[in-house]
């Protein structure tokens, strides 16, 4: 997935992302959503098995194969622990970061988040899919070709967010302390 993400299987990633571009291209075109297309692949999914259900009765032939539809209890649970760990993992990060322990990373989480709220909000949310998909195709490329430049501009904003937090700081809480608060009364 990292080879894919990073542009190191350049035929598999482009083919993607074309692919992903395409099926959004006919989905505008043609006016159908991703659920529309989907529910509408189900309706006729599920008339065509009942028909033939029915007609297998009528004539006395067997039903329509159809597997076992079940998930096991120990498939359901091991599901279930992958997810919290991962979404634990993510919530430590989150509390790491929003502690002020990883400014850096604050920084980045920012900016990625606010790239992909600017240009997925272009979307409606059905075609939000494709737009997250060229994000993930595309950001962790350009971060590995470009990561100098990228890290510079963060330690600039960094430093000016710093500079902007603390003349507010200043400004706010510093300034309103009294410059003869320490002296107090004088002793006699």
């Amino acid at each position: 997935m990292a080879d894919l993400m990073l542009w190191r299987r350049r035929n598999t990633s482009l083919g993607i992302l074309v692919g992903a571009v395409v099926a959004w291209i006919l989905f505008e075109k043609s006016g159908y959503t991703l659920l529309s297309l989907v529910a509408n692949v189900l309706l006729l999914l599920v008339t065509i098995l009942f028909v033939w259900a029915t007609a297998a009765t009528l004539i006395s032939r067997p039903p329509p194969p159809l597997p076992e539809l079940e998930l096991s209890e120990d498939t359901v649970s091991d599901t279930a622990a992958s997810i919290r760990s991962r979404i634990n993992f993510l919530l430590t990060v989150a509390h790491d970061i929003a502690l002020g322990k990883d400014p850096k990373l604050f920084l980045k989480v920012v900016v990625c988040l606010w790239l992909i709220s600017t240009i997925g909000g272009w979307f409606d949310f059905l075609t939000l899919g494709y737009t997250s998909l060229v994000n993930l195709l595309s950001i962790p490329a350009l971060y590995e070709k470009y990561e100098d430049q990228v890290d510079k501009y963060v330690d600039i904003a960094y430093n000016e967010f710093q500079k902007i937090i603390f003349s507010q700081f200043h400004a706010h809480v510093i300034s309103k302390i009294p410059k003869n608060f320490s002296k107090g009364k004088k002793m006699q």
